[in-house]
């Protein structure tokens, strides 16, 4: 049989029906980031069907190399935490054109596919402090869900206090609070596919309440043109995007790197705690941000959902050729996509995007479980972990929260007599920051 040849299923103690079951999985716990990538992308300016079609091609591609090159489970798709820096830090707050942005992930995917190979990588996120780590990841959890609450219309601008809460008494807003609840309740039920059923629950509650224009279920494929090859790679090597770049590397760096051991860890992959074909899986990871930059979409990394296609079963890259059908299958759903993902104006004028706003909160929400690893009882790691946490939905910017991070730490270990226990690539960043902070 072909595929036992190829993906070597009965070594790998699985069957063709466990890993369909597995891949279908899979897709139905990621499915949701098909509504909420262009939603975010198309807020910096880029067209919605295009990053949609982006999205969808641009993850299949990734999830099957994934599966052929390295023979796991773990699909990918554009990162969350990713997506926003790209859009709202980096385009948005710094005024830099997403075709530049595009570039940037181009040129960092390009870096990763090179370090890959190398075996660079793992040495260098072994370096960086735990507690950093576990801090970026919560701050982006942070600051997700802040944007998660302002596409809700739960919370608003104030002029005295600069957030407030929203009017709990319209109609977009009890829509996103109603679905909210019902996402939570899905995810606590450990339902499979929660997300996803609860933004399609979410956008069927708003037809009748005349917030959700309905569009159509199944139409034609938008055109790949306005995104397809538009990124500026030249206009990338700018000096004032040099920290663009380092981000967006960094970012990926964890998230590939600490999906890959946590899914495989479960899967019971790990050999001496280390992955075997780690080289593999790590170029595939950074094949998808360089695929998915020419395609247009930001940084396409492992997703941790694959972990539910793995509960089921699935321990082969055969999974991951199921879903990464699936994802092209989605492509003709753009009609429901739009619909889902069109915002609603305010009385004020403001726009919200109240069906897919109760997922960023909960995605927000599960990307905060990392607090718990800090070690607060340690000044010199728990003040740099708060800074980090805090300045990301405070300054509305990833970057700087990694910024204060980096120096903080820095300082306190030398101010401590602790400074040997930094690694000099620390150092080397955070000195990096300061120098931005001074002279960009």
């Amino acid at each position: 049989m072909l595929l036992q040849k190829i993906f070597r299923l009965g070594e790998n103690g699985t069957s063709l029906k466990t890993e369909i079951v597995a891949g279908t999985t899979t897709f139905m716990t990621l499915s949701y980031i098909i509504f909420v990538q262009p939603t975010v992308l198309s807020s910096c300016g880029m067209d919605f069907g295009a990053v949609l079609v982006a999205t969808c091609v641009a993850s299949a591609i990734a999830t099957v190399v994934m599966g052929l090159y390295a023979n796991y489970p773990v699909a990918l798709a554009p990162g969350m935490g990713q997506n926003f820096f790209f859009s709202y830090t980096v385009v948005l707050g710094m005024g830099i054109s997403w075709e530049k942005a595009l570039g940037a992930v181009f040129i960092s995917g390009a870096l990763f596919l090179f370090l890959s190979f190398l075996g660079f990588r793992e040495k260098l996120i072994d370096n960086i402090p735990d507690s950093l780590k576990q801090a970026i990841a919560v701050g982006i959890g942070l600051f997700v869900a802040m944007i998660g609450f302002q596409w809700s219309g739960m919370v608003v601008a104030s002029s005295g206090t600069l957030i407030g809460l929203g009017s709990l008494h319209a109609r977009p807003v009890l829509l996103s609070i109603s679905g909210l609840v019902l996402t939570i309740i899905l995810v606590a039920a450990r339902v499979r596919g929660a997300l996803l059923w609860g933004i399609l629950a979410t956008a069927l509650a708003g037809l009748p309440l005349g917030v959700v224009r309905y569009r159509g279920i199944i139409g034609g494929i938008p055109s790949l043109e306005p995104t397809f090859f538009r990124l500026d790679v030249a206009g990338a090597l700018d000096m004032g995007l040099i920290s663009v770049i380092f981000v967006f590397f960094f970012l990926a760096l964890f998230d590939s790197v600490g999906t890959l051991i946590g899914v495989s860890d479960q899967a019971g992959f790990l050999v001496d705690g280390k992955l075997p074909r780690a080289k593999q899986a790590l170029a595939a990871d950074a094949f998808g941000s360089v695929s998915g930059s020419v395609f247009g979409t930001s940084t396409i990394t492992a997703y941790v959902e694959s972990a539910a296609g793995v509960a089921e079963g699935g321990r082969t890259g055969l999974a991951n050729m199921i879903t990464g059908g699936l994802m092209l299958l989605s492509l003709f759903f753009y009609p429901l996509a739009r619909m889902i993902g069109e915002g609603f104006v305010m009385a004020d004028g403001s726009q919200i995007y109240p069906v897919v706003a109760p997922v960023l909160i909960v995605v927000g929400s599960m990307m905060l479980r990392n607090v718990s690893r800090i070690p607060w009882a340690d000044t010199t790691e728990s003040i740099p972990a708060f800074l980090t946490m805090c300045v990301m939905p405070f300054a509305f910017s990833i970057t700087e929260g990694i910024a204060f991070g980096f120096i903080s730490y820095s300082l306190l270990k030398v101010v401590t007599g602790r400074g040997r226990e930094v690694h000099g690539l620390v150092y080397l960043f955070a000195v990096l920051f300061v120098v931005r902070y001074i002279f960009l």
